[in-house]
């Protein structure tokens, strides 16, 4: 599926997730329940034999009490780099370019590009506000369930977290910023 992340980062992200588990002391079976994930998914997801959603991550993030940007190593990386998270053969991508966190909320900096009928899934975490888009290049489509809604050039939108949505190019590609925002549990 297109909503997957690279299979790079998804080794990366299974070796963190049971680092972090094991030093925890916690079990595969309790994580599993708390991130409302299978065991078989998890266990697979630690291995680098499963390639997740960021929907997934994100529960697994959330139930270890940290985030999937702390994860990828955007928090407090002594790097600017960022990191290629979802790609396809077409030539669409996103970057996770920048993230700060707080006990309350992880805010997080991606950069899109979006060419031809590739779209990407997003299904927003719940409590989270709205998130924010800013359209550098060509035209956003914002597709879900209940409307769709355009974005050019040059324009800004805020997408409802209410329920899930699709970015899509409503041109031949689109370019934009898109910020994210999670809530936390309370440390």
């Amino acid at each position: 599926m297109a909503e997957r992340i690279r299979p790079e980062v998804a080794v990366l992200v299974g070796r963190r997730i049971r680092a972090l588990r094991s030093a925890s002391g916690e079990s595969v079976a309790h994580l599993a329940q708390r991130s409302e994930v299978s065991r078989r998914m998890l266990t697979q997801i630690e291995l680098g034999q499963a390639n997740p959603s960021l929907g997934t991550v994100d529960r697994i993030a959330a139930a270890l009490g940290t985030t999937f940007a702390a994860l990828v190593g955007m928090i407090g990386a002594p790097s600017s780099d960022a990191v290629k998270v979802w790609s396809t053969p077409n030539g669409s991508w996103a970057y996770l370019l920048k993230a700060s966190e707080t006990s309350h909320v992880s805010v997080e900096l991606w950069k899109w590009h979006i060419t031809g009928d590739d779209s990407y899934g997003v299904t927003p975490t719940p409590g989270a506000p709205d998130s924010m888009v800013h359209v550098s290049q060509g035209v956003l489509r914002v597709r879900s369930a209940a409307t769709a809604f355009l974005t050019e050039a040059n324009e800004s939108a805020a997408i409802p977290s209410g329920s899930p949505y699709a970015f899509e190019a409503g041109s031949d590609a689109v370019d934009f910023l898109s910020v994210v925002m999670i809530p936390r549990e309370d440390s």
